[in-house]
């Protein structure tokens, strides 16, 4: 049986090989454009939202600031109310012994519960002694 010139089987084979190879090199290069193309996206979002986050973060911080701020004028109001009845002095004693007291016994809260904080990273130095046995293994086989 005689095959025409663009039937032969050993042609038709070669150029599928061929033509497979290019499809392969078109799809490793497809991906690795894709691939950068979607870290591009991903840069420029996150650039996006950074920006946003620190029009936010600024605008927190200036908040923070006039709470800051505003707590000595309340303070204050605080001791001339109290002037009314007592003289300034006194009124001013007793908000600053109030105050102090507070901060005391935060402070003494906040040091307790720190003691209790563990600084060591438990499950990292757990896993780093199970992947040093996993590598001994590997290395006396």
């Amino acid at each position: 049986m005689a095959f025409d010139g663009d039937l032969d089987p050993v042609k038709l084979r070669e150029e599928r090989q061929n033509s497979l190879g290019e499809l392969f090199k078109a799809l490793a290069s497809d991906t690795g454009t894709l691939v950068r193309k979607e870290v591009e996206l991903a840069k420029t979002e996150m650039a996006g939202k950074a920006k946003v986050v620190a029009k936010d973060g600024a605008m927190i911080a200036g908040g923070g600031v006039l709470a800051y701020y505003a707590s000595f004028l309340l303070l204050a109001a605080l001791v001339l109310a109290l002037g009314t009845i007592m003289p300034l002095w006194a009124s001013a004693l007793i908000v600053g012994v109030v105050l102090a007291a507070t901060a005391g016994v935060l402070a003494f809260i906040g040091v307790k519960k720190l003691k209790k904080v563990d600084p060591a990273p438990r499950e990292t130095i757990r896993t780093l002694k199970e992947n040093k046995l996993w590598l001994r293994e590997q290395m006396s086989r």
